[in-house]
């Protein structure tokens, strides 16, 4: 019997030279059973590792004769692979390993998006080396060497080439919708995202790979790579969240439950549970937060690092001295405390 940690039957598109330029997977698994992950092995010669492996339309019958009574929506897509005239590819991972092709990294991004797994739940290292920068258009993925051809070729038959984008990620959208959702602007949410039910995401939000919302919430602000939104949390317009990609560093920045950060605000720290950041306040890792008790007095002034995580905070400026302020349901002493005890 074979064991994989995920597994995915994809159609793609490949350059004039046979190298991948994307691939759709209708059905990704992850921790696919022993049985289809032998059925698949044997039909396609699998010896073991991370491979991905191209196959045909003659391979594509057998495997959906080999999934029958094991898997029958994996089998129903393997069939229709049989009038496939794109190049198919089966990727088999045995572990969970930065990808090394196209096709692995595909896959994992897929995982993300088909909510199989949460943002930070695989290992995506190295992506950037594997995924090539293509030209997304309205007649599919085209290699940039290749576009000028494309292009005019296009022209002479009297039609237009449109270029929606030139990136290493294409739009989510173009290959999952998760149920629940609402994307207002679809070329602002990359593949690889992780969109949790009742999550709203309005025009000028933005969702990068490996990072997303738990749901419900309404984003009109930008989460970065690698930030995760708690559920019931809401990001106003225009806001930030400071990723690992944009200096961030080692920092996985993050988002509690229940948090609001307000428009045009950023953080550069993890926010604990009902936290709030007020609008146009931008909170780094260094910024100096002066702490106050419950009568408005200032008790103590700390590096916004300090409070990452902490629940229940409120992050203001102060309109006459223009210092960053941080209120508290505990008292400001208490919390100071706390603080000490972790340092």
């Amino acid at each position: 019997m074979t064991t994989l940690f995920s597994l995915g039957l994809g159609v793609g598109t490949q350059n004039s030279q046979g190298s991948w330029l994307e691939v759709f997977y209708p059905q990704p698994l992850h921790n696919p059973s022993e049985a289809v992950a032998t059925a698949v092995a044997e039909v396609l010669g699998y010896q073991g590792g991370n491979q991905a492996i191209a196959f045909g339309t003659d391979e594509a019958a057998q495997l959906a004769g080999a999934l029958e009574g094991i898997d029958e929506q994996l089998a129903k897509i393997a069939q229709s692979f049989t009038t496939s005239k794109r190049p198919l590819v089966a990727t088999l991972l045995a572990e969970d390993s930065g990808p090394q092709s196209t096709p692995e990294a595909y896959l994992k991004l897929h995982l993300l998006s088909h909510r199989l797994v949460k943002p930070h739940g695989v290992d995506l290292s190295g992506i950037f080396a594997v995924l090539p920068n293509v030209a997304w258009t309205n007649q599919g993925a085209i290699d940039l060497s290749e576009l000028p051809e494309k292009m005019l070729a296009a022209r002479l038959a009297g039609e237009e080439l449109e270029v929606s984008c030139v990136d290493k990620f294409p739009k989510m959208a173009n290959y999952v919708v998760p149920t629940g959702v609402r994307i207002a602007h679809t070329a602002r949410v990359r593949l690889g995202a992780y969109l949790g039910e009742g999550t709203t995401i309005m025009h000028e939000g933005f969702v990068n790979f490996n990072a997303g919302t738990e749901g419900p919430g309404m984003i009109e602000g930008r989460i970065s790579a690698g930030v995760f939104v708690g559920k019931g949390s809401d990001l106003g317009g225009g806001c930030s969240t400071m990723g690992t990609l944009s200096g961030g560093g080692n920092i996985v920045i993050s988002v509690g439950e229940g948090s609001l950060l307000g428009a045009n605000a950023g953080i550069g720290i993890p926010l604990g549970d009902r936290c709030t950041v007020e609008a146009g306040l931008y909170i780094t890792a260094g910024t100096r937060v002066a702490l106050l008790d419950n009568t408005g007095s200032v008790v103590d002034t700390v590096k916004a690092r300090d409070l990452a995580g902490q629940n229940d905070l409120l992050f203001r400026r102060n309109s006459v001295t223009g210092a960053v302020e941080c209120k508290t349901n505990q008292t400001a002493i208490q919390l100071n405390e706390a603080l000490h005890v972790h340092n």
